[in-house]
């Protein structure tokens, strides 16, 4: 007679894990049915393949959906997780394996969402826990299964245990689906001529598959289920993602230490301390034998005294918080990370189905030797070697696909042929790539259509010139041409000054770090040199009459232009733009307050203002609205207060201003004051305070503040030596 053995299971639990390799090895099925999507059927035999290396998942998504949203799920699977270990028990036995869940087809339509689980169904642990006196269901469950060493199987009381749970629930629709199919499964697999049927799936269902169900009632469960197309590949995991805070975690909150439970035989508590002490030695922390030996003592304390039979996460975190970090908690938090999540990327085989786009990544991956990882690493590229240049192209080529395996950061070193990013691979990456492989078979032909796609739908002319700053980048040059046209036609027709200005920024970076990169930038220049004198020539009436908002975002605009031009380095585009800087302060009636101030500062640091004191004197005067001159000061000294510290006239006088405030102006303009002030350094800030402070205690009829006199035979040997330094002649 048949036989059909359902063994309940939590998903990613090692002792259950354990427990199900020793009961498989006792039952010796001739078929296995496991939990998942029966689509990949087709692909379980890559499991036993030496190049997959767990955790992986299995990747079920939509190829073509007809609404446009593609949809994707993930099946994750770890070292410890007893599907895995029941799949790769089936294919060293030569026993057919097969997986026996609803399809991916069904459970990737999207349907109305179902009402959110409660009670019994939402956590059933959390009940079998209470009842034996547990606080905590995940202690109670470890204590009960994951750290079990021996003894009988534990299948027949959970099945007992979850029979009791459900009692007269009733399934909600997608459960009763689920197992409609799992009982269909198992029925085929019985009429095949399979005698030692073994079932692995959730706990919560093993009393469904049990239960004496007509197969015509499943087949009207299953009957009409909406379905779409699906196909189905293995993906590399990570133990960060099997983790309940991540975003496709599986509730496992400590994968690094059940992988350690499942894989450390013996002696678990000894070797786990081990390694926290190495994680902490390889930091600098001191850790010696005597401090491991200690916390593996004071560990198994804390067990025997809680009464359980192993010691548990706790007690290790305890013991290692007391003995081995010594109270601190930033060393605690380190050995989180490192080992009780433990990052850890798995891997597959080379023959895995993978869409065109994701091979040809992977054999730039292994071409330019960037490896995945699920680690954050800062990667520094140098652009004069080639395959650093290399590098960062596919790193911005694939930012283009909006695969963000690269973050760009602020590069340590101020020149131009240096890049930092940070690296950290992502297992949803694989997602992102197969909807990018709409856009090309490899990396470079889908990043080229998808920058003229860009091009094509930019809303705003700033939109088109971050796309071509990126195609430079890139080194997209068959999109360039279609990028540049549409570039030029936009800001021909555009009269917005200030969505000229927002332009040029990026134009201007993408012009000055292109021939860095050796790619040509003709087209570019042009669009540039059009782009300046447009904006010089619409600046007077765009700039004048503006409120307040309006005032300081132009502000913004102002600033970012005379950086993009100083970085430019053309002569003549800059003079361009200080002239009309100065067209504007020769009538500073039409200017608000704000922008009249900053065009007075970016004209004295180019040399080309005498007069700030006289200028400043007249707009902080008495005669002066009190809010309009708190705004001239803002945008005069925004940026910091080196200038206020070397030039004591201009010092004076915001002082003099300050003080001679009227109480109910003073009010009205202290927040403009204090965001000023407030952006400065703290280091100058305190400088300018000091330095106040001090012309407050000068003698009355004194010229210059007391730091001012200078006692010349004290510093006559300093001034000798500097002057030496110089190679200058020593004053007799």
């Amino acid at each position: 007679m048949s036989q059909v053995e359902v063994f309940g299971i939590r998903h990613h639990g090692p002792g259950s894990a354990r427990a199900l390799r020793g009961a498989l090895e006792d039952f010796k099925p001739d078929a296995v049915l496991v939990e998942g999507p029966p689509e990949a059927d087709a692909i379980v035999e890559l499991a036993g393949d030496p190049g997959m290396v767990p955790p992986v998942a299995l990747l079920a998504y939509s190829p073509a959906p007809a609404d446009g949203d593609r949809r994707a799920a993930f099946w994750p699977f770890a070292e410890f997780s007893p599907e895995w270990q029941a799949i790769r028990y089936a294919l060293s036995a030569g026993v057919p394996v097969r997986f026996c869940d609803l399809p991916a087809a069904n459970q990737l339509v999207a349907e109305e969402e179902e009402p959110p689980e409660e009670g019994i169904r939402l956590d059933p642990l959390g009940w079998l826990a209470k009842a034996a006196g547990y606080d905590d269901a995940e202690r109670w469950w470890d204590d009960v299964v994951e750290h079990r060493h021996g003894g009988p199987s534990p299948f027949p009381a959970i099945a007992e245990a979850m029979a009791e749970l459900r009692g007269e629930l009733e399934p909600a629709a997608r459960e009763e689906q689920r197992e409609a199919h799992m009982r269909r499964t198992v029925r085929r697999a019985l009429k095949e001529g399979h005698e030692r049927i073994a079932v692995v799936c959730g706990a919560w269902h093993v009393p469904a598959l049990r239960a004496k169900v007509p197969a015509s009632r499943d087949d009207r469960t299953l009957r009409g289920l909406p379905k779409t197309k699906v196909a189905m590949t293995w993906v590399p995991w990570t133990h960060g993602r099997l983790a309940g805070r991540s975003g496709y975690g599986a509730g496992v909150r400590s994968p690094g230490w059940y992988h350690h439970l499942f894989a450390a035989r013996d002696r678990p508590i000894e070797r786990w301390l081990t390694a926290a002490a190495r994680v902490l030695r390889e930091e600098d922390l001191h850790v010696s034998s005597a401090h491991v030996i200690e916390a593996v003592r004071l560990a198994e304390a804390l067990a025997a005294l809680r009464g359980r039979p192993l010691a548990g996460l706790d007690e290790v975190t305890e013991a290692t918080r007391a003995v081995l970090c010594e109270g601190a908690e930033l060393p605690v938090r380190l050995i989180q990370d490192r080992l009780v999540v433990g990052e850890r990327l798995g891997a597959v085989p080379d023959r895995t189905p993978m869409v065109p786009l994701q091979r040809d990544l992977q054999a730039e991956q292994r071409r330019l030797r960037l490896r995945p990882s699920a680690l954050e690493k800062e990667q520094d590229l140098d652009l004069r070697k080639p395959t650093d240049l290399e590098r960062s192209r596919l790193l911005h080529r694939l930012r283009m696909l909006d695969v963000n395996w690269g973050v760009p950061s602020e590069s340590r070193s101020k020149g131009t042929f240096r890049e930092t990013w940070t690296l950290l691979w992502r297992p949803e990456f694989d997602v992102e790539l197969i909807e990018a492989s709409a856009w090309g078979t490899t990396v470079r032909g889908a990043s080229t259509a998808r920058a003229r796609e860009a091009a094509e739908s930019a809303a705003a002319l700033a939109d088109l010139t971050d796309v071509a700053e990126r195609c430079l980048l890139a080194d997209l040059g068959d999109a360039l041409p279609a990028v540049m046209r549409a570039l030029a036609d936009r800001a021909a027709v555009d009269t917005d000054v200030a969505h000229l200005m927002a332009a040029m920024p990026a134009l201007v970076r993408a012009l000055r770090y292109g021939d860095v990169r050796g790619t040509s930038t003709g087209p570019l220049r042009t669009v540039v040199d059009g782009l300046v004198v447009r904006v010089c020539v619409g600046l007077p009436p765009a700039i004048t009459g503006l409120d307040d908002d309006a005032a300081r975002e132009f502000l913004g605009h102002v600033d970012a232009v005379h950086g993009a031009l100083s970085l430019l380095a053309d002569e003549g585009h800059v003079e361009r733009w200080r002239r009309a800087l100065e067209g504007l302060l020769g009538r500073p009636d039409a200017l608000h307050g704000l922008i009249e101030g900053r065009l007075t500062r970016l004209l004295l640091d180019a040399g080309r203002l005498h007069d700030v004191p006289d200028r400043m004197a007249r707009a902080v005067s008495t005669g002066a609205a009190p809010d309009r001159a708190a705004a001239w000061v803002e945008g005069f000294l925004a940026g910091g207060g080196l200038l206020l510290l070397h030039d004591e006239a201009l010092l004076r006088l915001v002082d003099g201003w300050i003080a001679g405030l009227p109480a109910d102006s003073f009010t009205d303009v202290l927040p403009l004051l204090r965001r000023t002030f407030g952006a400065y350094p703290a280091a100058e800030r305190r400088a300018i305070g000091e330095r106040l402070r001090r012309r407050g205690r000068a003698p009355a009829g004194r010229d210059r503040p007391p730091e001012d006199d200078v006692d010349e035979a004290r510093a006559a040997p300093a001034a000798a030596t500097a002057l030496r330094i110089l190679g200058w002649e020593s004053p007799a």
